[in-house]
């Protein structure tokens, strides 16, 4: 009877967890992304089309600062009304921030401005991201 109180419990705290985490989401959601086992954030971002920091800033609540807390099944809003910004690239090994930009067609102001993750002097963009 005790070990069936102790699962019981553990299923609803789950539960309970799922659902605050699935409350995250903001109303003005445009587009929404279910976790799968073995995602990443560089990973969804790169399918869906979102930047990292556009997917982390927007799921602040959610997903944590090194993205080591994702879970399977758990939504995760991708851009809000108006702000969302669909237009990425992935870095490529040897990429730079003016090479990006010229591919995107836009200036290295406009590609920082967008991307405030990044250093200005954009050494601390990888492969994959």
């Amino acid at each position: 009877m005790f070990r069936f109180a102790q699962v019981t419990a553990l299923v609803l705290s789950a539960v309970l967890v799922v659902t605050v985490k699935s409350l995250a989401i903001p109303a003005n959601c445009d587009r929404q992304y279910t976790v799968h086992l073995g995602d990443t954030c560089d990973g969804i971002s790169a399918a869906q089309n979102v930047s990292t920091y556009q997917l982390a800033t927007v799921n602040a609540g959610t997903i944590n600062s090194d993205c080591s807390n994702l879970s399977e099944g758990e939504p995760l809003c991708l851009g809000i009304t108006g702000q969302d910004c669909t237009q990425v690239s992935v870095v490529q090994s040897g990429d730079s921030c003016p090479a990006i930009a010229s591919a995107a067609g836009i200036s290295v102001a406009t590609l920082l401005s967008n991307n405030p993750n990044i250093a200005s002097d954009c050494t601390n963009i990888y492969p994959g991201e």
